[in-house]
């Protein structure tokens, strides 16, 4: 390789001495051997008899070029030896400095500096593909080898930092983290519960009660759902009625949607379970969602099962008695989809919470059931709507039951007399029936058949 700069390093032997350069500039003769070697003059410029082969200088000031002496330390050049110009015309320089020697083997600045790797585009493109390629195989590495650990921080950082959901690959974590938690209800109970939202709860709050509730399996399916769906912002206070089987889909429907599909009945008191089947027969607009059937109520509360008897003690019905008159009064919220049972369910138990031990313990003390207390009652209470009237009708009646007389009630003619009129209509029909209206011909002239012959 040919090599450029000044005279090499000094002779340490000698002081002041300069060694011998490994290469020399072209026409420079060494001193030891200017016999033995042909000089080669440079192109442009013969030498002068008796004096060393010079080189032509260009005007510029080009840097001499020098050859490699020993041809073993010389590397060859790539490049072909240029064609020589022809006699009286000296090479022009590449670099545009002006003519300088050229020879094979020799190696100008111009020449260095275009063989250096530049540093361009394309050397951004490959650090970038090459960056691609690693980020490829750390994310590959994350999601295979690393993946229960790398799941099991993000999850952790989840479990502390719930608005951590909103990030996509945190979220898929914490989705599969949370299996069937995420899709299952948390109880194949379908009881009807009441839970209400407080002003300025959060999603969070919420979530945890449900939990605490037995509502919902885990904290994160409900906030996951709501984070989805961007309804943690904004909640609206209230009393909802939940399901206990529903999923934590259909719990953030209920109760962050603010879609309560819940439906009041309301009966009034001294209705008769015919009205009561009228009513929901008829389908008021308060209850026009409802999907309860008014013929699978009736044959419910007149032919109560034995399970159902059976929740409720308290009953002592005799064999055969409907439920008449222990249903309580009241307004009822259920769900478009609540059958009878849960309905009637509801009924019974609010009319023995309003029953209660003290008058139950003087009903089993007055060697009385509960069936007949009832019965007299409401016929008390149909005879005379006054209070201060009740209790001289009910002395009244009770001693014609002790001399075992008829006891020729008003109330109980009505009633025989409203039954056999529903027979004669359809169930589509009863609400346009009108009960407890007097009959127009003598209460006294009015037969009743053998089923009903008591209440004449």
């Amino acid at each position: 390789m040919t090599i450029r700069g000044g005279g090499g390093p000094r002779d340490a032997s000698e002081p002041g001495r300069r060694r011998e350069p490994m290469a020399r500039p072209l026409g420079e003769v060494p001193p030891a051997s200017a016999g033995s070697h042909r000089s080669e003059p440079s192109y442009g410029a013969e030498p002068s008899h008796g004096e060393p082969p010079r080189r032509t200088e260009p005007s510029n000031r080009a840097e001499p070029s020098y050859r490699a002496e020993p041809s073993h330390l010389a590397e060859p050049s790539s490049r072909e030896e240029p064609a020589r110009p022809p006699s009286g015309h000296a090479p022009t320089s590449r670099s545009g400095r002006g003519s300088a020697t050229r020879r094979a083997g020799t190696v100008s600045a111009y020449d260095v500096a275009r063989q250096r790797p530049r540093s361009g585009v394309g050397g951004l493109l490959r650090f970038a593909v090459f960056a691609g390629v690693a980020s490829v195989l750390v994310l590959l590495l994350l999601a295979t080898v690393l993946r229960p650990v790398t799941r099991g921080l993000v999850v952790g950082l989840a479990d502390s930092n719930p608005g951590a959901l909103g990030i996509p690959f945190v979220a898929d974590f914490v989705r599969e983290d949370l299996g069937s938690a995420l899709t299952d209800p948390a109880s194949d109970d379908p009881t009807v519960v009441d839970f209400t939202i407080e002003s300025g709860e959060t999603a969070a709050g919420i979530a945890a009660r449900l939990v605490e509730a037995g509502l919902l399996r885990d904290e994160r399916a409900f906030l996951l759902v709501a984070m989805e769906r961007n309804l943690t912002g904004s909640l609206s206070a209230g009393d909802f009625l939940v399901r206990r089987n529903l999923t934590p889909d259909e719990l953030v429907g209920t109760l962050l949607e603010a879609r309560d599909p819940a439906v009041t009945i309301q009966f009034r008191t001294g209705l008769r379970l015919e009205q009561m089947t009228a009513y929901l027969e008829a389908r008021p607009d308060e209850i026009a969602t409802l999907q309860m059937k008014a013929a699978d109520f009736l044959e419910l509360v007149r032919n109560p099962p034995v399970s159902l008897l059976a929740d409720h003690p308290w009953l002592d019905l005799p064999k055969g008695a409907s439920l008449e008159g222990t249903l309580a009064a009241g307004a009822y919220r259920v769900l478009p989809d609540a059958g009878p049972v849960e309905l009637v369910r509801m009924m019974l138990d609010r009319f023995g919470e309003q029953l209660g031990t003290a008058r139950l313990g003087a009903i089993k003390d007055a060697k009385k059931s509960l069936h007949e207390v009832l019965s007299f009652a409401s016929l008390v209470e149909r005879e005379t709507p006054l209070d201060d009237e009740r209790a001289l009708v009910a002395g009244v009646y009770q001693n014609r039951l002790d001399q075992g007389m008829l006891l020729q009630a008003d109330p109980t003619v009505i009633w025989g007399v409203d039954t056999l009129e529903l027979d004669k209509l359809t169930l589509a029909r009863w609400p346009e029936y009108s009960f407890w209206n007097v009959p127009s011909a003598p209460l006294a002239s009015i037969d009743f058949p053998a089923p009903i012959a008591g209440y004449q």
